[in-house]
């Protein structure tokens, strides 16, 4: 079955606000990206939460292969290479691209120099 972008990622806010953040179009799967240093990564039974002690949010990701994709980013000259480090098919690579997106308008990940 493919995998449905909303149910990939789910953010919160301290302050009470919650719900799921549609991001703005980013051309991001070209670029490097990296965790950003102020996001502290959580295993969790679901996938994992991550959470920016900069901002005071809390992002869910509720898919497995999400987590690995985030970890490999870092080392991962752009976020397409990421995608194919951890085997996801090109056909289902913009459902994770757009998750991805979700991250970083939350400034979970960040640019890096390649």
């Amino acid at each position: 079955t493919p995998v449905e972008f909303d149910s990939l990622v789910e953010e919160v806010s301290i302050d009470g606000m919650c719900g799921v953040y549609w991001p703005m179009t980013l051309t991001l799967a070209g670029s490097a990206w990296q965790l950003h240093p102020r996001v502290s990564v959580r295993p969790e039974p679901f996938g994992a939460l991550l959470y920016h002690f900069g901002t005071r949010k809390l992002s869910f990701l509720k898919d497995r292969t999400l987590v690995a994709l985030v970890a490999a980013l870092g080392d991962a000259p752009t976020a397409r290479a990421a995608c194919d480090s951890v085997g996801i098919h090109p056909d289902a690579q913009t459902v994770y691209l757009r998750a991805l997106e979700t991250l970083a308008t939350s400034n979970m990940i960040e640019v890096r120099a390649a």
